[in-house]
This record gives C-alpha cells, sequence and structure tokens, in this order.
C-alpha cells in the first residue's frame, strides 16, 4: 500500500453513475516499472460495463447539459481545488503505476489541473450569435450546445493530464464523459473520480470504466449511439482504426495521435540553450512523450560542439526509481518498451550508427534503460523514421535550412517541431514551412492550457487546449424566426 496522506485517494473500482462497482471480468494487476512489485488489483472492466456507463452518461447529460454555465463552473472549479490540495498525493499514485519522476508527475498534475481550471472559466464566455437579418419578418440567431455524451480514451504517458484536457472542457460545455484510461495507469483516473464526487460534480458526468479488452471497450465508445463525440490520444495505427468505427454512426471525433519531432539548431543558435531544451524535450517521462525530440538535427559547422555539450548533459542525468532524491530519469512503462529500445539500437548499430554512450538496458534492471547518444545517424534507420518513445538521443547533421526543412517535413507525422536560431526572419520562414501543429522556437516548452495543443497531417484531429480545445464540444444550432411584425 502506497504511504498516501489520504488514503481515500487509493480507489481500485470502476466509477460509474457515482458509484465504484466492481467490473464484468474480474482484475487487473498495474504493477511498478521501476521494480514490477504488484500495487494494485484494481476491477477490470468488459464492455457491458461500459455500456452501462454510457446510458448513465446519457440520463445524467439531460439535466447537466441544462444547469447554468455558472453552476458548472463552481463545482468544476471545486475539482481544481480538490486537486491542487491533493497533488502530491496524486503524483505519488503516478510515480507507482507510471514510474517517472515524483517531481515530474507532481508537474503533470498541476499541468493537467490547469485545464480544468481554465474551463471552468471559458465555459462562461462561450456565446452564440445574432446575424443581421435578410428580411424585415426574419430573425437570424445561433445557438451553443453542448453536443452529448463523450467517450474517451486516454493513454499511460500522462495518466492525469490527458484525462484533465479532455474531461475538462467537455463537462465545462455540459457533455458528460465516459473515459477508459489505460490499465497500466488506472489509479491516477480513479483518483480524479473520488474528488470529483467531493466536489459535488452529479452521478453520470464523469465515468470511469477500466478494462483489459480495450478493443471491446473501444468499440461500445466509438459505436454505441448514445456517443455523440469520442476523443483519443494514442498511436496513429490505433487512431485509424478507432476512426473507422467512429464513421459507423458519423461521430464528431478528436484524434491527438504519434509525433516524430525534429529538433533543429542551426549554426547561429544559443548552443547551450539549446542543449538544454533538447535534453528536456528528448528525456522527458524517459523519452515517452509524442512531442519528444525524435529526429535531431545540428548544423554541421556547430555539430561536435553541440554533440560534446549535449553528451555532458546527459550524462548528469539521474537514473533511478521515480521515488528516488534527485531522480530525472525514470524506467520505461514496461518490458515490451525496453525490447523496442533493443530492436532500434540493433538495427542503428547494424546501419553504421555511432554509439557515444549508453545503447543498452540499465544496471538497474527491470524496466531501466540507459540515456543513450547516438550520431552517423542514416536515413534508413528506423529511428530515423519511427516514434522512438525511449531515452535515445540520435544526432544527424544538416547543411543548410532548405535542407532540414525539407527533411523535417519528410514524413506522415505533424504534431510538434523545434527549432533554434537567432535570425529572425530565419524564425518567421522555418515557423511558416514546417507542416506541424505545433512549432516551437528557441524553446522546448510550449504546452499550455491557454493555447491549441494538435496535430496536422497523420497526427491527429483537432485541438486540445484554448479557445479550440473546448468549441469541439459544443454543436451549432441555427434558428431562423419568422413570423416577426415591426
Amino acid at each position: 500500500m502506497l504511504n498516501l496522506q489520504d488514503s481515500a485517494l487509493f480507489r481500485t473500482e470502476n466509477y460509474i453513475d457515482g458509484q465504484w462497482v466492481s467490473g464484468g471480468i474480474g482484475h487487473v494487476l498495474v504493477h511498478n516499472p521501476a521494480n514490477g512489485e504488484v500495487i494494485a488489483k484494481v476491477t477490470d472492466g468488459d464492455a457491458d460495463d461500459a455500456t452501462i456507463a454510457v446510458e448513465a452518461a446519457a440520463r445524467a447529460f439531460k439535466t447537466w447539459s441544462r444547469m447554468p454555465a455558472q453552476q458548472r463552473a463552481t463545482l468544476i472549479r471545486l475539482w481544481y481545488d480538490l486537486i491542487m490540495a491533493n497533488a502530491d498525493d496524486l503524483g505519488a499514485l503516478m510515480t507507482a503505476e507510471q514510474g517517472k519522476p515524483l517531481a515530474e508527475a507532481i508537474g503533470e498534475i498541476e499541468y493537467g489541473a490547469s485545464f480544468i481550471e481554465y474551463y471552468a472559466e471559458e465555459c462562461k464566455r462561450v456565446k452564440g450569435a445574432t446575424i443581421p437579418t435578410i428580411a424585415n419578418d426574419r430573425r437570424l440567431q445561433t445557438y451553443k450546445q453542448a453536443v452529448g455524451v463523450v467517450g474517451c480514451i486516454t493513454p499511460w504517458n500522462f495518466p492525469s493530464a490527458m484525462i484533465a484536457r479532455k474531461a475538462g472542457p467537455a463537462i465545462a460545455a455540459g457533455c458528460t464523459v465516459v473515459i477508459k484510461p489505460d490499465p497500466n495507469t488506472p489509479l491516477s483516473a480513479l483518483a480524479l473520480c473520488e474528488l470529483a464526487d467531493r466536489a459535488g460534480i452529479p452521478a453520470g458526468v464523469l465515468n470511469v470504466v477500466v478494462g483489459s479488452d480495450s478493443a471491446a471497450i473501444g468499440k461500445v465508445l466509438t459505436q454505441h449511439p448514445d456517443i455523440a463525440k469520442f476523443s483519443f490520444t494514442g498511436s496513429t495505427a490505433v487512431g485509424r482504426v478507432l476512426m473507422a468505427q467512429c464513421a459507423t454512426t458519423v461521430k464528431k471525433i478528436s484524434l491527438e495521435l504519434g509525433g516524430n519531432a525534429p529538433y533543429i539548431v542551426f549554426d547561429d543558435a544559443d548552443i547551450a540553450e539549446a542543449i538544454t531544451h533538447c535534453v528536456a524535450t528528448k528525456f522527458r517521462n524517459c523519452g515517452q512523450t509524442c512531442v519528444c525530440s525524435n529526429r535531431i538535427y545540428v548544423q554541421s559547422s556547430i555539430a561536435e560542439e553541440f554533440i560534446t555539450g549535449l553528451g555532458e548533459a546527459i550524462a548528469a542525468l539521474k537514473v533511478a526509481d521515480g521515488f528516488a532524491d534527485g531522480a530525472t530519469l525514470g524506467p520505461l512503462i514496461n518490458s515490451k518498451a525496453v525490447e523496442k529500445m533493443d530492436e532500434l539500437m540493433a538495427d542503428a548499430v547494424e546501419k553504421g550508427a555511432k554509439v557515444l554512450m549508453g545503447g543498452k538496458r540499465h544496471e538497474l534492471g527491470q524496466c531501466f534503460y540507459e540515456p543513450t547518444l547516438l550520431t552517423n545517424i542514416s536515413p534508413d534507420m528506423r529511428l530515423a523514421n519511427e516514434e522512438i518513445f525511449g531515452p535515445i538521443a540520435a544526432v544527424q547533421t544538416f547543411e543548410t535550412e532548405e535542407e532540414v526543412v525539407a527533411r523535417a517535413n519528410d514524413t506522415e507525422f505533424g504534431l510538434a517541431a523545434y527549432f533554434f536560431t537567432r535570425d529572425v526572419g530565419r524564425v518567421m520562414r522555418v515557423s511558416e514551412n514546417l507542416e506541424y501543429g505545433i512549432v516551437c522556437s528557441n524553446s522546448g516548452v510550449f504546452s499550455t492550457a491557454v493555447a491549441p495543443f494538435g496535430g496536422w497531417k497523420q497526427s491527429g484531429i483537432g485541438s486540445e487546449g484554448g479557445q479550440e480545445g473546448i468549441a469541439d464540444f459544443y454543436a451549432t444550432k441555427f434558428h431562423s424566426m419568422g413570423g416577426i411584425d415591426r
């Protein structure tokens, strides 16, 4: 049992219609990836549980959607306050089930909560419009109305923030939600439900179904007639399948899918700053984010200096259990993720990559992998084309701006891109020419509740964050009123 200040946040049953209920097919074992220990035995829900949750959400929608925005905002703001008050415990739960260092986990709690706070305020500002009439006996108006029940599937790499980014704007808009968290990391999702219940958010508004049969539950959330919108964060391959399933009932969808982020360093960049941000973007969450630096491009004239500095910064990382003092790099999520690192390394080395540091499993064992630095990368290597999702930094060189922009765009993905330069003209040109939904110049930090997060091409559809993040939870209704006497 984890040493929590509030042990009631440790929930192991599904949360459906305001009740804690057992699942239909037994239990899921939740492991600490740092040591392999079983930390929880959580209810394993099935398609029937998901259906019951959707039906509960549909009933709750009838009253929740009609509640004045100010009242919804008050309840959601209280949920935010409770999350922040319990950030330490929520972070500990996340570190135990996901592995990221405790400070990083608490940072995620605060980041996710910021979306709940933002949309509690933003829902009071969503307005329809009065349209200039086309005839004296008519009046034209538009309304914004909550779209309905929202089905969500969230990933293990950000088990709290991804729920907050979806559920926050959804319930603020007046929708109700059914969430399937990843079975590797269900404790964070269930703890958020406990706090939502304490905040007074009515039964059926927020529902969580944990389940190992992802395909069956996914079909309910994508094809049930009472689901009006579906939101998914995960791989592009799975996103394509879910998108096709949503097409059978023509649902609104939001997809935040895979990335293959370029990280470009031009010869006029602040090299020290570029190195600092490169380490942060590459090794955050042990490289397990969709916006991690994936393809690192450095202009050849500064490559030696950059690689030397990057190696020194990587060497300073502390690989440890996420609860250890000073830990900066935790374990990968499971053994399958470690096996992928081995496969990528074997392929790269076979094709001529030079290993400057790391390149193998860490002596800590379990799911730990050494932070790795590679050079001499060729385009035929898997890690030059695939999303790495681990602590491997692979540096390539380039000669010209035109060349590197073309190489950066040569991918089916288009989520996030980074570049460093002190040339203002280049800042404008490169930001406009990169084919990505998010472009970050001279910084590796960009995600915020007040701005949209979403990709181009096969990295997704729609955005989370900002005004765009709540807009898709509304349907626009046009009202044409006739018979108006002057």
